[in-house]
Order: structure tokens, then C-alpha cells, then sequence
């Protein structure tokens, strides 16, 4: 209804957006000769710091989706870890932020009646107390809590599972996929997490001795945790099945490990569970009410002058490094590529598992992969206490461009009133920059490509508790 005056509104209110190839960092010899399916931002600012961000592939679809969003007081990070296929994660990367960013109904229509009452001139007449009670509802929505981390999830969470309600009927296996969701923003010398599964948050601090202190900030909502089968158990008392061993390992209804996700509806609804003909999902006994939730678990902390870097990571990168271990690496080293060195750390100690050398891991092809290691994602951002820099507002994402390779997404941050209201139901589709190497142009295209890949089954082998090489990389 007030979607042209949205346009009106947020062309005077925000910039526009605008978009442009990234091309990729100047390759040394570290990563050029080594990975195929590693692609990186080695460092870049923000507003009170830096960041490092790297993805490696190993499955045939890569299910990990990530993103960073900078601006003059926040950033926000973003790492959301699919399984069953991309498109919970692929949706999540998409709206999350834009749910995050969007303003109420209310402030926009106070906004739009604002805009219309100045247009013809009323705003001269305008009651004295009114002009004041506007700021406050704008200085009220521009802030950050954990409620509004909440309610970000709850409205991706139900925008994903009205997807499935109207594909379902064409592609069921809609219904299986979910995704993980680690969100992190730090805002104004403040850092708000929220949750969902077993990608974990790690913030590296300076203790005694001027030795680093890793501090697992995140919950991990995984089945193989003491304290979450005790909690699905309590849940529901009435179902002696609700967490079995399967092959050795904890899963939910013998199914999933995680218990908390955004999407797979069908251990949500009822109307979207599994007949027979789909073995790996079929429940004998049709669900009465959900099994899993997303509802994350969140906390706030204001950051100390020792708080020096977090790590925000799926669960790929922790199969392999510990906490401290992953902030050692940091620590020690040069931040230049230091999400990349994670990475890397996290492959050779998957290649000892298998007795093998990193560089036989190199040749092995995506899909094979996945019986070495998981995709794995890592963003690495630095506080630096006390300079506030002035920084553009950046849109970084990982993503794969089947047509020429994979590539990071590089835009000025969208008008995310005009997304909000006029772009919502845009969830098949992923804005993508086709770089073009005998052009200064960028091609903007649409990838609609659905995918029914499923994910290949984890191994495990023993840990090999040796990392002193790895700290050296």
C-alpha cells in the first residue's frame, strides 16, 4: 500500500545501493598453490577494528553461507551452517540482516506521514511536544538488544517455513533443510550474540603473564551434550525416543544432532513430516508438537580494554582446533590472513586424522571431501580499543558462483526499507556479480538454481592432540 512512498522515503533517508565486482586479493604463494576451495578476505576495517573471513568447501553444494556488515558504529557478523542442502542458509543470509535493520511498521508509517506533512508545508504549524516524542521513537529503534536479536530470528524463522509452505507441494526435501545461525554485532563498545546450534563464538582476552584467555561466549544446541539430551528429555517426557544412538553418535529422534535451527519444518509442523518413501526422514509416529525450536540462545558483554579479538566459526573449524587453540593461532600470528591460517590449521589436523599430508587433502574434489572434513567458515574480528575510524558501509558475503569459480560479494549496504517491503518473498533468488576479467562492468544476474544435493554422513576419528606444528603455520 505505502510502497511508493517507502521509495520516496528511503531515496532521501539512506544511499543508495550500490554494487561492485571485489577482486580477489593479490594470491601468494600461501593460498594460490594450495586450495581450490578456499576463498578469503584476508583484512579489512571496521569501525572500531579489523576482520579476517575465510571459507573452505568440502561439500558437492557448499551449505555454509556467511556474511560481514560494517557501518560508522556497528558490525555485525553472520555465519549460518546448512544441512540438508543450501537453501535455509542461502534464505538466512539473505533476510536475517534485513530483518535485523528493518524499522516497525509503526516508525515507518511516522516516518511516511512526517515525509507527506512536510511535502505540503504543515510542519511549520506542527504541535510543540510532537517533534520530540518522533526523535525518541527513532533513537529507540536505532539501538541494540538481545530481544532484538530475537525477534530478527523469530521473523527468519517464519519467513523460511512460509517457503516451505508454498514449495513444499513441488519439493518436499524443502521440509529437510535447515541451518545453524551464529549471529554476533557489536554496537557502540557493546557485543551482542545470539545462537542456534553448534557454530560456536570465542573471544580471546589478555590474562596473567600477558598469556591469551580463550571464553566460549555461545551455547552449542548439539545432542552429543550431556546437558542437551537432559534438557530434550525433560521436554518431553512422554517420548522414550526423543534422543537415541545412532552409529555411535546422539541424534534427535535419530535423525539431527543440533535441537535448535531455523528451518526443518518437518520436525516443527506435522503437516510437513515424511512418508515412508523419503527412509531418512520418515518418523513412525507423526509428530504432535515441535521437536526442535528456534529460539536462540543470546548474551551480552561489554568489551574491556583486554578483549582483544572474537572468533566466530561453524562447527567445521571446532571438529578440529579447541578454543584455545584457535586463539593461540591468533594471537601469535600477523593478522594478514588470519582466518585463512585457522583454516588451514583446521585441515592438517583433519589430514593427521587420516594419516595423510595436507597437501593430499588439496587434490581430493568437493563432495569426496566431506569424508575428510565439514565446509567450514571463520571470521576473525579485532578490537581495538579506543580509535574509532571512519569506515564505508560494506557487505561482504561467501558464496559460490558455479560460472566462474567463487568469488565474495562486495555492495554498499541495500536500502533495507525498500527490501523489507518490497522484496520479501524473494528467497529463490540470490543477487549475484558475474565478475568479467576484459571488463570494468559488472553483470548483475539472478541464480535460481534449486538444489536437491543432501549432505554426506560425518566421520569421526581420534583427535590427534599434538598441534604445536600447527601453531607454527
Amino acid at each position: 500500500m505505502f510502497s511508493w512512498l517507502a521509495r520516496i522515503v528511503s531515496a532521501c533517508l539512506r544511499p543508495v545501493r550500490r554494487y561492485a565486482r571485489m577482486n580477489r586479493d593479490d594470491m601468494d604463494a600461501y593460498s594460490s598453490s594450495e586450495d581450490a576451495l578456499l576463498w578469503h578476505k584476508d583484512l579489512e576495517k571496521h569501525s572500531c577494528g579489523e576482520f579476517s573471513f575465510a571459507v573452505v568447501q568440502a561439500n558437492e553444494v557448499i551449505e555454509d553461507q556467511s556474511q560481514v556488515e560494517t557501518g560508522p558504529d556497528a558490525v555485525f557478523v553472520g555465519i549460518y551452517d546448512g544441512h540438508g542442502g543450501p537453501e535455509a542458509s542461502r534464505y538466512i543470509c539473505d533476510h536475517l540482516f534485513h530483518h535485523l535493520m528493518s524499522p516497525s511498521r509503526y516508525v515507518l508509517f511516522v516516518s511516511l506521514l512526517l515525509f507527506i506533512l512536510l511535502i505540503i508545508d504543515i510542519a511549520k504549524n506542527w504541535p510543540p511536544g510532537l517533534g520530540v516524542e518522533i526523535s525518541g521513537i527513532a533513537r529507540e529503534n536505532g539501538t541494540m538488544s538481545e530481544e532484538i536479536l530475537r525477534d530478527a530470528f523469530s521473523a527468519t524463522e517464519e519467513g523460511f517455513l512460509s517457503l516451505v509452505r508454498r514449495t513444499y507441494g513441488i519439493k518436499p526435501l524443502i521440509a529437510a533443510m535447515g541451518s545453524c545461525c551464529l549471529v554476533g554485532v557489536i554496537w557502540k563498545g557493546t557485543l551482542y550474540v545470539a545462537n542456534l546450534g553448534d557454530s560456536r563464538a570465542v573471544i580471546g582476552s589478555i590474562g596473567g603473564s600477558n598469556k591469551i584467555i580463550a571464553e566460549q561466549l555461545t551455547r552449542e544446541h548439539n545432542a552429543s551434550r550431556e546437558e542437551i539430551r537432559r534438557e530434550l528429555r525433560s521436554l518431553h517426557p512422554e517420548d522414550s525416543q526423543i534422543v537415541v544412538m545412532k552409529h555411535g553418535t546422539w541424534r534427535i529422534k535419530g535423525i539431527i544432532q543440533v535441537s535448535r535451527s531455523i528451518g526443518d519444518a518437518y520436525l516443527k509442523r506435522p503437516e510437513f513430516s515424511f512418508d515412508s518413501s523419503f527412509p531418512r526422514f520418515h518418523l513412525p509416529d507423526p509428530i504432535r508438537r515441535p521437536v526442535l525450536t528456534a529460539e536462540p540462545s543470546t548474551c551480552t558483554r561489554v568489551l574491556q580494554p583486554n578483549d582483544k579479538f572474537l572468533i566466530f566459526a561453524s562447527d567445521g573449524l571446532w571438529e578440529h582446533l579447541t578454543n584455545q587453540e584457535a586463539a593461540e593461532i591468533v594471537y601469535n600470528n600477523p593478522r594478514t590472513g588470519i582466518a585463512r591460517r585457522l583454516v588451514r590449521a583446521a585441515l592438517d589436523v583433519a589430514a593427521r586424522k587420516r594419516e595423510m599430508r595436507f597437501k593430499d587433502i588439496q587434490k581430493v574434489e568437493k563432495g569426496i571431501r566431506r569424508f575428510f572434513h565439514d565446509d567450514i567458515t571463520v571470521v576473525v574480528v579485532f578490537i581495538d580499543h579506543g580509535k574509532k575510524m571512519t569506515v564505508p558501509e560494506l557487505s561482504i558475503k561467501g558464496f559460490i558462483d558455479k560460472g566462474s569459480g567463487n568469488h565474495f560479494l562486495f555492495q554498499r549496504i541495500s536500502d533495507h526499507v525498500l527490501d523489507h517491503y518490497d522484496n520479501k518473498d524473494n528467497s529463490s533468488k540470490e543477487l549475484l556479480i558475474q565478475p568479467n576479467q576484459n571488463s570494468n562492468n559488472s553483470q548483475l544476474f539472478y541464480n535460481k538454481m534449486i538444489h536437491h544435493t543432501l549432505p554426506l554422513q560425518s566421520t569421526s576419528a581420534p583427535r590427534n592432540e599434538n598441534i604445536s606444528e600447527i601453531l607454527a603455520v
